[in-house]
């Protein structure tokens, strides 16, 4: 079953092409999904299970501060209440400047810059891939605040 998930995301993820980014046609102007602002996915109203979420967090992007699911074939837009991944757990490289980092619905995302995140009166985002955003769990907040001293990385 992991196998077939893993195929049908390497397969999705190249059909998103950056030329289907431009051609593919959006579904509809109403949002389908929705994302809350604990990372949880909702489809039309209802919980989308942690599988689902993880094969559709795959084909997610942002563009223009928009989020869409692209196809080859369509768009569809989302709705996003913060950040659209929630990070829970961290990796540090050993120089301290990159992490892998894993979301709340087990996604994985390797070599995030640390030096590119966001800062807020309460909250830490950190850059990924497709122009999205994925905002430290609480937790994830704390232990990152203890491993880094924040104003010790302006210095490297």
């Amino acid at each position: 079953m992991e196998q077939i998930t893993q195929s049908i995301q390497h397969t999705l993820k190249q059909l998103a092409s950056d030329s289907v980014l431009t051609t593919a046609p959006l579904c509809s102007e109403v949002p389908l999904f929705n994302i809350n602002a604990l990372g949880d996915w909702t489809y039309l109203g209802t919980s989308l299970p942690t599988k689902f979420a993880k094969l559709f967090a795959s084909i997610l992007h942002c563009i223009e501060s928009e989020y869409f699911l692209i196809t080859p074939v369509e768009k569809v837009r989302v709705q996003v209440e913060d950040a659209p991944l929630l990070i829970i757990d961290f990796e540090p490289s050993q120089c301290h400047t990159w992490l892998d980092v894993r979301t709340s619905i087990e996604t994985e995302h390797h070599h995030i810059d640390i030096k590119q995140m966001k800062l807020t009166e309460d909250s830490i985002y950190l850059p990924l891939e497709r122009g999205l955003w994925g905002k430290l769990g609480r937790a994830c907040y704390y232990n990152f605040v203890n491993e880094f001293n924040l104003s010790d990385l302006d210095e490297e």
